[in-house]
C-alpha cells in the first residue's frame, strides 16, 4: 500500500482528498501546517507528498526547500496544490525540485491520474512496451512508462525532466524558445521571469551523461534536440 502525505490547511479539502485517496487504496497521512508536514515526512517516509503552497505557518515553497535539502526526504516526489494566482510560487517550487502541480479548483480524477503517473515512475511499476520505445543513438525513451535509458542503463528522471526530454525529442532539429518550453512543459505564462528552463535543462543534461550533447543550446534563443545522433559527439 502506497503512503501519501497530504499537507493542506483547508479542512474540507483535506477531508475530500483523504477520502478519495483511501478509496483508491492509498494509506493517507495528514498535516494541517508546514511544520507538522515536515516532521511527518521525516518520521513516516511517504511515497508521495501533496503540498499546498499556502499554509498558515510556513510557505509551501519553504516546506519543499527543506524536504529537498534533507537527505532522508530528498527523493520523495512532491505534487504542489496551488491557486491560479500563485504562478511565481509554482516556478520556485519547480526550481526546488517539485514534480508537478495542479491548480485549485481541480478535478479529483485528474489529481489521482497525476499521482498514479508519478508513483509508476518513481516506484518502477510501469511495464515497458517494446513497440512504443523510441531510440536515438545511445538514448532510449519509453513515453508510456515515463522511462529512459542511456547506453542500456536506466536514468532516474522527474516527471518534469521526462516531459522536457520527450518534447525536445519530438521536436528535434527545431529550436524551442524558453517561452515555448515554459508554456508547453510547465504550463506557465511565457512572460514569467524565471530560470526554470535553464535550471532543468542543466539537470537533465547531467543525468543524460554521455548523451548530454543531444540537447544543443541555441544562444539567445533556447534549445534544440539534435537531428541525428551521428552528428554529435556523444
Amino acid at each position: 500500500m502506497k503512503r501519501i502525505l497530504v499537507i493542506e490547511d483547508e479542512k474540507d479539502l483535506q477531508q475530500i482528498l483523504a477520502y478519495n485517496l483511501r478509496k483508491e487504496g492509498y494509506e493517507v497521512l495528514q498535516a494541517m501546517d508546514g511544520l507538522t508536514g515536515l516532521s511527518t515526512a521525516k518520521a513516516r517516509k511517504p511515497d508521495l507528498i501533496l503540498l499546498d503552497l499556502m499554509l498558515p505557518d510556513l510557505q509551501g515553497t519553504e516546506v519543499c526547500r527543506e524536504l529537498k535539502a534533507d537527505g532522508t526526504t530528498r527523493d520523495i516526489p512532491v505534487l504542489m496544490l496551488t491557486a491560479k494566482g500563485e504562478e511565481i510560487d509554482r516556478v520556485l517550487g519547480f526550481e526546488l525540485g517539485a514534480e508537478d502541480y495542479v491548480v485549485k479548483p481541480f478535478s479529483v480524477r485528474e489529481l489521482l491520474l497525476r499521482i498514479q503517473a508519478i508513483l509508476r515512475r518513481t516506484q518502477g511499476q510501469a511495464v515497458s512496451d517494446p513497440s512504443a520505445i523510441l531510440e536515438f543513438g545511445k538514448l532510449r525513451i519509453d513515453p508510456q512508462a515515463y522511462r529512459a535509458w542511456v547506453e542500456g542503463q536506466e536514468i532516474q528522471l522527474t516527471s518534469i525532466e521526462f516531459r522536457l526530454l520527450l518534447l525536445l525529442y519530438e521536436r528535434r532539429n527545431r529550436v524551442q524558445t524558453r517561452a515555448a518550453l515554459l508554456q508547453d512543459v510547465w504550463g506557465l505564462q511565457a512572460d514569467t521571469e524565471t530560470r526554470t528552463v535553464d535550471t532543468h535543462v542543466k539537470r537533465l543534461r547531467e543525468k543524460l551523461g554521455s548523451t548530454e550533447s543531444y540537447i544543443e543550446t541555441v544562444r539567445g534563443v533556447g534549445y534544440r534536440f539534435a537531428a541525428d545522433p551521428k552528428e554529435v559527439n556523444a
